[in-house]
């Protein structure tokens, strides 16, 4: 087994590779004058099994052509098999035609990891799982659920909790968290009256006297997030926190968060926070190297990846966490 990481997070690829006893394989991922990408595998990958480690996140389209050329590298180096190790999956909210003469983007960079020479893709809570569909190679979709029951075990009361989704979107995310809790779930009706921003919203669910977990898969502007913190308040909720796996953290996100009524947004190391978002005392991060690093283990040794899924204590309490301050 080979592992790679590309630019985009390599202290989460560092911390797999700890995890799993190897060292990363050494490449020259490098810029020439004018701006395009150049990479080079400085070790022998012929008939290796190659995982490359690589979330197109922001800079998205660097780091996604980044990938593509990485793995081109590695199929003309004669690698056995490339797995594409993605943790975040950008372009995934470009699932469908949301208007007339839209593009399906997420489509597009499926066909392009295949094209460009990847056998086999790795990732965590995509933003629709039936984007795994768009993919001819086989698709591993992890969920983040089970890093997340851990910390909620230990920081919360199972019998004062309440999942909730910011949207009907997201309602089956959720309901995972709600029910390996044994707690009622609550859903966001979410009104928009432009792309971006929230006309209105309407709590679905007694939510009096509980601590609210907002549950969801990305958190970009924080705008949902926080307007859904003043909507159970104001239904009488006791407090507020949300686990997202993907901070992405754009614009004025993270002082939108700072001056919220939550009280806390956890977030896993899919995406590297900026500055700001580290400095923040309401942004809290989870490591997903244990559970990316397992599944790893588990396709290079053709074993099943679903043991993962289970949210049961035993389970979740084997995964790694931070501990809160």
């Amino acid at each position: 087994m080979r592992l790679l990481s590309g630019n985009a997070n390599t202290s989460l690829a560092e911390n797999i590779a700890r995890h799993l006893g190897v060292l990363l394989t050494q490449t020259s991922m490098r810029r020439f004058a004018d701006g395009e990408i150049f990479v080079e595998i400085l070790e022998n990958v012929r008939e290796h099994d190659v995982f490359i480690i690589q979330p197109t996140c922001n800079p998205a389209n660097d780091n996604l052509l980044e990938l593509l050329i990485a793995i081109d590298a590695l199929k003309r180096g004669s690698a056995k098999r490339i797995t594409a190790v993605l943790p975040y999956f950008g372009y995934a909210r470009q699932d469908r035609k949301s208007e007339s003469r839209a593009p399906i983007s997420a489509k597009l960079v499926a066909n392009l990891l295949t094209v460009a020479g990847a056998n086999r893709v790795l990732t965590i809570d995509l933003h629709a799982g039936q984007i795994q569909g768009f993919f001819d190679i086989p698709t591993d979709n992890l969920q983040a659920a089970p890093v997340f029951m851990s910390d909620i075990r230990q920081n919360f009361n199972p019998e004062t909790l309440v999942g909730v989704s910011p949207d009907v979107g997201g309602v089956s995310r959720a309901r995972i968290i709600a029910d390996a809790l044994k707690a009622p779930l609550a859903i966001i009706d979410k009104r928009r009256d432009t792309p971006g921003s929230v006309a209105s919203m309407h709590v679905i669910g007694d939510v009096r006297d509980k601590t609210c977990l907002l549950i969801d898969d990305i958190v970009d502007s924080a705008g949902t997030l926080c307007n859904a913190a003043d909507a159970l308040l104001g239904e009488g909720a006791r407090a507020v926190h949300a686990y997202v796996t993907h901070g992405v953290f754009s614009g004025e996100a993270v002082q939108r968060i700072a001056g919220s009524s939550l009280e806390e947004i956890v977030v896993t190391d899919t995406i590297p926070l900026s500055p700001a978002a580290q400095e923040c005392d309401k942004i809290r991060t989870l490591s997903v190297a244990h559970l990316l690093g397992e599944s790893i283990r588990c396709i290079s040794e053709g074993q099943s990846v679903s043991r993962l899924f289970d949210l049961s204590p035993v389970t979740a309490a084997t995964l790694p966490l931070r501990r809160r301050a």
